[in-house]
């Protein structure tokens, strides 16, 4: 079943809204990557921050308050008014909410345990219900009035993508008519040093597929879609998740198969579930975090499935790996590439220091200075890959409508 993406909200490190975030991804600027002290004792490290004002809390949802619901409700009110326009539609009661997160309100929760420890004292402001990995969806439903299934998926780096191929079933399966999904996720101490204590922690901004590649960057983001059902003769121009594909290879618990296999197989399945050839494919949006075992791997899986090439690249060098919220917003970007908002028929942009690694095959990178790279609109099919921990793999085919 094919199923509509009616709208996008979204905040990241590249900036607030549909048209400042797409203007800087095809830019490629990664003004938005910095190096900050105080996530990692005694270190310096570049994150993917979100610097602009984010929205205060609603009325009466004070004890939801968090900066990763903060997030969500950013991207939320860039679509509020397609939200209202889809639950007089549809009804509260026929409307889902999906979301992917890790880390949830955890930052806060942190910063409460840190002060008790210290102390001695929990402080009054301290919820536990803050750091429950369904919070976002909780919240997001408990404000807009939403009847309708709720939940937060939490596969680590492919929650969001995998709360997006969810939100598809739910309609295909009719339990519901439209559905909030996508992903949240905010920067917090814990994830940066658990990756740090992994020693896959970068101080400079990121580097994907390069021999000189040294880890990644942590990120923060939220994006939001509404996803309705796409009907059989739906003629409508619009953009739509075509299918995907997910797989769990469980080769190590956070290493990837270095060979790819089930990424591979994660591919194979997306381009199953669309009814496409991998040669139909215009665009690959790459989970290249610039880790070792990521990068090589991927382009092994990469090679095999696409013998001939696509263009690809890694958005984690503008944003930072966004982890929970890293699916969700790469097939945002994905989205904004076969939008409006993409007037000069882009891709977004491989930042990276152009050192590839002579022992992993060769990808079909796009480069900076790249300009109309998309066809025109019709029969355009775009991936995007995800891959997490423990061997989790999916990858999401977004493409035009009709």
């Amino acid at each position: 079943m094919i199923a509509r993406l009616d709208a996008l909200g979204v905040v990241c490190a590249l900036g607030q809204g549909k048209q400042a975030v797409a203007d800087a991804l095809f830019a490629g600027d990664t003004g938005g990557m910095r190096r900050q002290e105080g996530w990692i004792p005694e270190r310096s490290v570049t994150v993917g921050a979100v610097e602009t004002p984010l929205p205060a809390m609603p009325a009466g949802f004070e004890q939801a308050a968090s900066r990763n619901n903060r997030l969500l409700l950013a991207a939320a009110l860039e679509i509020h008014d397609e939200i209202q326009a889809t639950i007089a539609r549809h009804g509260a009661d026929r409307i889902a909410v999906v979301l992917g997160t890790s880390t949830s309100g955890i930052a806060e929760a942190g910063e409460h345990i840190a002060g008790f420890m210290n102390t001695g004292v929990l402080s009054d402001e301290y919820r536990y219900s803050q750091q429950e990995i369904t919070a976002p969806a909780t919240f997001l439903a408990d404000w807009l009035g939403l009847s309708g299934p709720v939940y937060c998926q939490s596969t680590a780096c492919t929650s969001s993508a995998r709360a997006l191929l969810s939100a598809q079933r739910l309609l295909q399966l009719g339990v519901c008519d439209a559905v909030l999904c996508g992903g949240v996720d905010s920067l917090c101490k814990l994830t940066l040093n658990g990756f740090a204590s992994l020693e896959a922690v970068s101080d400079e901004r990121c580097n994907p597929f390069s021999v000189n590649r040294h880890g990644i960057n942590i990120g923060e983001a939220a994006a939001l879609f509404v996803m309705t059902r796409a009907d059989g003769d739906d003629q409508t121009p619009g953009i739509a998740l075509f299918g995907g594909g997910a797989t769990s290879d469980a080769h190590h618990i956070s290493a990837p198969h270095p060979e790819g296999i089930g990424a591979q197989q994660a591919m194979r399945k997306a381009l199953a579930a669309a009814g496409l050839a991998a040669e139909q494919i215009s665009y690959l949006n790459l989970h290249g975090t610039a880790t070792t075992h990521n990068d090589a791997m991927e382009s092994l899986a990469v090679q095999a499935l696409f013998p001939a090439g696509v263009a690809c690249s890694s958005s984690k060098s503008l944003t930072g790996h966004t982890l929970g919220a890293a699916g969700a917003l790469e097939a945002a970007f994905c989205w904004l590439s076969l939008s409006e908002h993409n007037t000069g028929r882009q891709l977004p942009p491989h930042i990276w220091d152009g050192e590839g690694d002579p022992q992993l095959p060769r990808l079909n990178l796009v480069p900076a200075d790249a300009t109309e790279q998309l066809p025109a609109r019709g029969g355009r099919y775009l991936m995007s890959n995800s891959f997490a921990f423990g061997g989790n793999n999916l990858s999401l085919i977004l493409g035009d409508l009709p």
